[in-house]
């Protein structure tokens, strides 16, 4: 009886990696012909932003002041309370204060801010009633 020799037999097993660098190199190939290609040419349509000189800056901030009227906050707190100008107020103060605001800038911007922690069917239901009342663009703000 003849025993072989296990040790023999077993070799250690080779990966070949030609294959997978052949991928690579035709992968690594494309980028570089398409980055070629393509360096010359606008991709997107972007208007990068140019210097402004001091007095263009001055006169863009007077147009926007005259185009953007400031904000008008009405805060809710967390008991559910409205604020105007930090002090409590009710529904009917506060339809009474955005009739104004509106009349003297129609294109105002109302900002409801919110307490984090107060349930959003409360914060949904108070902006139904802003925007029942006439605040057509209303943004919300969380604290």
């Amino acid at each position: 009886m003849r025993f072989k020799n296990r040790h023999q037999d077993s070799r250690i097993p080779q990966v070949n990696l030609v294959p997978m660098m052949d991928v690579l190199m035709t992968v690594l190939t494309f980028f570089i012909v398409i980055s070629i290609t393509l360096t010359g040419r606008q991709l997107l349509n972007i208007n990068l932003p140019r210097s402004v000189t001091r007095t263009d800056s001055q006169e863009q901030s007077r147009h926007q002041r005259a185009d953007k009227p400031i904000p008008l906050i009405v805060g809710l707190n967390l008991q559910g309370e409205l604020l105007l100008d930090s002090q409590p107020a009710s529904l009917d103060q506060l339809s009474q204060r955005l009739q104004e605001y509106f009349t003297k800038h129609p294109n105002g911007i109302l900002v409801l801010k919110a307490d984090r922690e107060l349930p959003y069917e409360k914060v949904a239901q108070i902006l139904e009633d802003l925007r029942d009342i006439g605040g057509s663009q209303i943004s919300l703000a969380v604290n």
